[in-house]
């Protein structure tokens, strides 16, 4: 690898506060020119339950990891489709649990850094190498590495079917802003969405994202989670079967050759994603485009561009899905 790799491994992930991050994350580490300093972040970790930690060891993410970096050296923007399905079905937990971003801190800074920098890092300059930016290694859960894509799969899979998470991460926008939307939540919502981004982007429209990024925003502004609610009305996943897929990961090995199995706690029914899909065209095809950011600018920030939020606009947190 060309980014400096930790050498020993805790055996388990623990829970590393923000404080330690912010505290040691240092240029240096972005840059992939240093480790974190891995003895101080360990002090500052709090460890997990005994039972917990079973089912939070740190072997196969890392394993998983090190495949991704070999299997897309030479494209690893196309990364992230690949690893969001496996990563999620690695780290089973609940969305109580995926939303305590000590979690996603222990993986960036203690597990696996380099991956951080290899896959975000941006362009070097004259004055300074590129890094990667520090919400990268601890932010918001559309913006932490590993963090984005947990929720990536879990907010657009299909019950089981983790088919629609891959055309989900076929554009950063949809990471970048549509996983943003409180209506996201709703699973028919996210359903339908996917289907609509999937077809403009076969479509080969120019700036996809643009367009990716209006139609969300038109989206979320058109009506609010009660609303699609009524018109898609949706099943209450089945708490029993997520939990028996949680404890069988102890058991199950992820396939990197196919994509996995996630758990069998119920499909959205297709007539509520087909109750919301001709709205949702007519929004995509109305929805005016943003005047876009400089390319300059688009670079260093490391993400695709989103647009201005619309009026009423009221992004998730991570404790909304607890």
């Amino acid at each position: 690898m060309s980014h400096l790799a930790p050498v020993d491994l805790p055996p388990v992930l623990a829970l590393l506060p923000d404080a330690a991050v912010t505290k040691h994350l240092s240029r240096g580490i972005q840059a992939g020119l240093e480790l974190p300093p891995q003895v101080a972040l360990g002090r500052a970790c709090v460890p997990y339950d005994v039972q917990t930690a079973q089912r939070r060891r740190t072997e196969p993410v890392r394993t998983l990891l090190d495949e991704t970096m070999r299997r897309f050296a030479d494209d690893r923007f196309s990364a992230d489709g690949w690893l969001a399905p496996r990563l999620h079905a690695t780290l089973r937990m609940t969305r109580a649990e995926a939303a305590d971003t000590r979690l996603w801190n222990h993986l960036a800074m203690i597990v696996a850094p380099d991956y951080v920098v290899w896959r975000h890092k941006g362009a070097a300059k004259a004055e300074s190498p590129g890094i990667a930016t520090a919400a990268r290694f601890c932010g918001p859960h559309y913006t932490q590495t590993f963090s984005r894509l947990w929720w990536a799969a879990e907010l657009f899979r299909n019950g089981d079917d983790y088919t629609p998470v891959a055309t989900a991460c076929r554009i950063q926008d949809v990471l970048n802003t549509t996983m943003r939307l409180d209506v996201i939540d709703h699973r028919p919502t996210a359903q339908a969405m996917i289907r609509v981004i999937g077809d403009l982007l076969d479509s080969g429209v120019a700036r996809p994202g643009d367009h990716v990024n209006a139609f969300s925003s038109a989206v979320n502004a058109a009506g609010s989670t009660l609303m699609y609610e009524v018109l898609a009305p949706d099943i209450d996943p089945d708490v029993d079967e997520l939990l028996d897929w949680i404890e069988a990961g102890d058991r199950e090995v992820v396939d990197w050759e196919r994509l996995p199995e996630g758990p069998s706690d119920g499909r959205v029914k297709p007539a509520a994603v087909d109750a919301l899909l001709p709205l949702f065209e007519k929004l995509q095809s109305e929805a005016p485009l943003r005047e876009r950011r400089s390319v300059k600018e688009s670079e260093a920030a490391d993400v695709s561009v989103p647009a201005p939020r619309a009026p009423g606009v009221v992004l998730s947190k991570p404790s909304d899905f607890a």
